[in-house]
């Protein structure tokens, strides 16, 4: 049996972050959040321990939000399944740090299509491993792996694009 407040204090961060690269806005990914871990306190007995807690949390809230979405008459994200292969550079990585750079990544993941927003988040700002995330969209490693690599490669070129602006 799980502990909710144990599963709260260990994963809230994990969900929270997911909700805000999804939302941009901290008070909706706040009140998702929250919303995510009461929904998954009504339904702990259904989870079955077949994939990654987080995992199932992260498709909670991934749920919650485009409920929220659907609510609120926003438009919602259709997925598409293109891949390729290309990646960031691990200082390009670290660069979030600096909030200039991260702001402009959040504008350029803001306009990018499903699934390389939600796996590039999950990724990035979730920190999931890719075995994770393929259990999240029921697909192979290498297909959550290239996906986030396409993803890098979106970002990446559309940066460069307005560097040359």
């Amino acid at each position: 049996m799980l502990n909710i407040q144990e599963v709260y204090e260990k994963y809230f961060t994990v969900v929270y972050r997911y909700l805000l690269s999804l939302s941009h806005n901290t008070h909706i990914a706040e009140e998702l959040t929250q919303e995510t871990f009461f929904k998954a306190l009504k339904k702990v007995d259904d989870f079955r321990g077949e994939c990654d807690l987080r995992v199932w949390l992260c498709q909670i809230s991934k749920n919650t939000y485009y409920d929220y979405l659907k609510k609120n008459k926003k438009y919602v994200p259709e997925a598409q399944n293109e891949l390729s292969e290309d990646v960031f550079s691990a200082d390009f990585v670290q660069d979030f740090a600096d909030k200039k750079t991260a702001f402009r990544v959040h504008k350029v993941l803001h306009k990018l299509s499903e699934p390389y927003k939600e796996v590039f988040s999950l990724r990035v700002f979730g920190e999931l491993s890719f075995s994770d995330i393929s259990d999240l969209f029921c697909k192979s490693e290498s297909w959550a792996r290239v996906t986030y690599h396409r993803a890098c490669k979106k970002i990446r070129e559309e940066l460069d694009d307005e560097d040359h602006l």
